[in-house]
């Protein structure tokens, strides 16, 4: 349970007094932790819900602090990799799953059926996305509200003003962005250099996902040309036939050959087509970070999420989640030309000083009305960075500050705190602290705006 708190916020260990209540029930199931807040795992001496849907226990009632110490009705660390590593969807009964016979049939005849078939198809089979009552939409932070409020509790039972931690970002921004190009065709991969251009006149770098296999020749001119302007080149899945993760021993053999397709484009990311994914089988894949896992998974053929808005590890690999809906989504699903959802979407990470991060394919956005879609998200960004001080990187750089930030330490130093550790010259000191029912974060020796942050309200 410690670790899971101390990954998170890096603080002094001597803070997390935490520990479980004895009595957890055999099996999991979901839960509240404060209002609008649904765990899921097992629950002490109480049986969990065998639905997220309906009224659920609260587990904010049913905390022990004595001695200073929390006690929890639920393991913090199995409910917070049930939730990352989706573990719930199982008790979601979506009717979506990147195993079943109709996703199959439906990439089989894929290459015969006209776009405007193929979108119909598409919208038929995601109809139910807005009856889906968890993760929620737009954006879900459920581990970030769990963990925090956690965090909270620790602050009443140890009757403390503030504890110190490691702010998220460097410098102390209030939040990142990265932007991802996912390239699925030889038109959008002719379109890259057009699509670099306009990024750059923003001074917003991106990151391009190639798929090695099938779709389009990949040469080195066009990986340097990437390369060369600062932007980034990682793999994309092996081929894009949507069945990656159909059959462990077809995984393994896949996995082989993009680990290969990485080592000869140098890149250190991966991405799988159609966000598909089984976090599980991570293992095989030998790269240093991953981008295949929605926040809030409505809109994806492969419902579910990992219900976070911030990295975290898994095994080896850092995952970068999808926080925001993709371009294909907004355009294809909800038929929306507006960047107000995306803003919706940035607003509410923001609040939660997480990573914004964008799917946009060059593909998609050659046409005038897309293209003045994306346009506009860009403007929105470079207006956001300064006056709300966020870090604008590529995915590589997300990863390489998330490693270096597991690693500091945080040491007294007479009445204040500094960091140690590679990187620290970049780290902040920061305390969470209690007002008004909220948790707060604010900065040591900073009075830099854009840092306070909510956590859910409880009472």
């Amino acid at each position: 349970m410690k670790q899971t708190f101390l990954e998170y916020f890096r603080c002094p260990e001597r803070y997390v007094r935490l520990s479980v209540k004895d009595g957890l029930s055999e099996n999991s199931g979901f839960f509240q932790f404060g209002q609008g807040v649904v765990g899921y795992g097992r629950y002490a001496r109480h049986r969990p819900a065998d639905s997220p849907r309906g009224q659920l226990r609260d587990g904010w009632a049913d905390v022990d602090s004595a001695s200073g110490s929390v006690h929890l009705p639920f393991d913090l660390k199995e409910v917070v990799e049930n939730l990352r590593l989706e573990r719930y969807t199982e008790d979601c009964q979506y009717g979506s799953s990147e195993n079943g016979i109709v996703p199959w049939l439906y990439y089989a005849v894929r290459p015969f059926l006209p776009v405007a078939i193929r979108r119909h198809l598409q919208r038929a089979y995601l109809s139910d996305w807005s009856k889906i009552v968890f993760p929620n939409w737009p954006v879900d932070h459920t581990v970030d509200s769990i963990v925090r409020g956690s965090m909270q509790l620790l602050l009443r039972a140890q009757q403390l003003e503030k504890i110190p931690f490691i702010w998220f970002w460097p410098e102390g921004a209030a939040g990142g962005v990265s932007v991802t190009h996912d390239v699925e065709t030889t038109a959008g991969r002719d379109f890259c250099e057009s699509l670099m251009n306009l990024n750059e006149s923003f001074g917003i770098a991106a990151s391009f996902q190639i798929i090695p296999e099938d779709r389009y020749e990949v040469s080195q001119k066009f990986l340097d040309s990437i390369r060369t302007r600062g932007f980034e080149v990682n793999v994309q899945d092996l081929n894009h036939d949507g069945r990656l993760y159909n059959d462990r021993n077809e995984f393994a053999r896949r996995a082989k050959q993009i680990n290969e397709y990485g080592r000869l484009y140098k890149a250190s990311g991966f991405r799988s087509a159609i966000l598909y994914r089984r976090q599980e089988w991570y293992s095989d894949l030998d790269f240093s970070y991953d981008m295949s896992v929605p926040s809030s998974g409505h809109l994806e053929p492969q419902r579910g999420g990992c219900c976070t808005v911030m990295p975290y590890f898994v095994g080896k690999m850092l995952e970068l989640p999808v926080t925001t809906t993709q371009d294909y989504a907004l355009f294809n699903y909800l038929r929306s030309f507006s960047i107000d959802l995306w803003k919706r979407q940035i607003d509410l990470i923001l609040e939660q000083n997480g990573l914004i991060s964008f799917i946009v394919h060059p593909d998609y956005i050659m046409k005038d009305r897309e293209s003045d879609v994306y346009r506009q998200l860009l403007t929105h960004l470079a207006s956001l960075r300064a006056p709300r001080n966020i870090w604008v990187a590529l995915p590589g750089e997300v990863d390489r500050w998330w490693r270096q930030r597991s690693k500091m330490e945080l040491v007294s130093d007479g009445n204040a705190w500094r960091i140690e550790g590679e990187g620290s010259e970049r780290a902040r000191v920061a305390y969470a602290s209690e007002k008004d029912g909220n948790l707060v974060f604010s900065m040591q020796h900073s009075t830099a705006g854009g840092l306070s942050a909510s956590a859910v309200k409880h009472s």
